[in-house]
């Protein structure tokens, strides 16, 4: 029960990751009083060899789930006319991933049920933030990315398993050590939303994917971004490694190069 001058923390998914990061960091604020929504599953893999079933679990957890906790703080939060939400979606949910189709899927659809909420919400001085990370380094993305290369891919063809074992698997190995996030990356980023005077709708955690995003929607077709990711995924896969490597050699440079300069 809040007290007088207390204010209120809600973060769901907080055991691991992202979320513990910014449990950590927010209980040290008690300035606010905010709702911050977390919890969340991956899948990845051909879309012929996933169970109907598995497809349904993610939406449960990442789409229903997420419902269920905004219908709870969402009456009182109208009531008293002040409230932040916050939802942890993803980039994925702004721009489809080939052979995250389904984990995509339920992104999306936060998105859009955010977006529409969004409008009603500022009705009653709530505000409605996404938080849209790209790659993070957490236990949940090593351990989902060592299962799937050990996973067997009942129903799809050899042709398929090939590109996703061989050509997507390692690429998206060499996008997470360049390009990844920490979960303290992540949970910064969320404060900043939170303390924010006038707060953003979408946050992009990672401006590097700022042009992916913009590609896309620059292009009304949808036929830019769709055959962009396919010449870098089957035509330029090799050379994408290639780039990945030197990305990462640069990066490591520079933080060793940060570390051993003087103040």
């Amino acid at each position: 029960m809040a007290g007088p001058g207390q204010k209120v923390v809600l973060i769901t998914g907080c055991s691991s990751g992202i979320g513990l990061r910014m449990a950590v960091m927010l209980a040290k604020d008690e300035q606010r009083r905010y709702h911050v929504n977390n919890a969340g599953i991956g899948l990845v893999g051909p879309v012929e060899s996933i169970p109907i079933e598995e497809m349904k679990k993610v939406f449960e957890t990442n789409v229903f789930g997420v419902i269920r906790m905004i219908k709870e703080v969402m009456p009182d939060m109208k009531k008293r006319r002040g409230g932040h939400i916050i939802v942890v979606s993803s980039v994925m949910g702004l721009q489809g991933v080939v052979f995250n189709d389904v984990y995509a899927a339920s992104k999306f659809a936060m998105e859009g049920f955010c977006e529409s909420l969004a409008v009603q919400l500022l009705k009653f001085d709530v505000t409605l933030s996404l938080i849209e990370p790209g790659p993070v380094h957490t236990e949940f993305e090593a351990k989902m990315i060592q299962e799937v290369r050990q996973r067997d891919c009942p129903g799809a063809d050899p042709d398929t398993v090939h590109y996703f074992k061989n050509v997507y698997l390692p690429s998206s190995m060499d996008i997470f050590e360049v390009m990844g996030q920490t979960p303290d990356d992540i949970a910064r980023c969320t404060k900043k939303v939170i303390e924010a005077a006038n707060p953003r709708f979408r946050n992009l955690t990672n401006p590097m994917y700022t042009p992916i995003v913009a590609l896309k929607y620059a292009d009304e077709t949808g036929g830019l971004s769709v055959h962009a990711f396919y010449h870098m995924l089957f035509n330029m896969g090799t050379l994408m490694h290639i780039s990945m490597s030197v990305m990462k050699y640069l990066t490591c440079g520079c933080l060793r190069s940060r570390t051993i300069s003087p103040n």
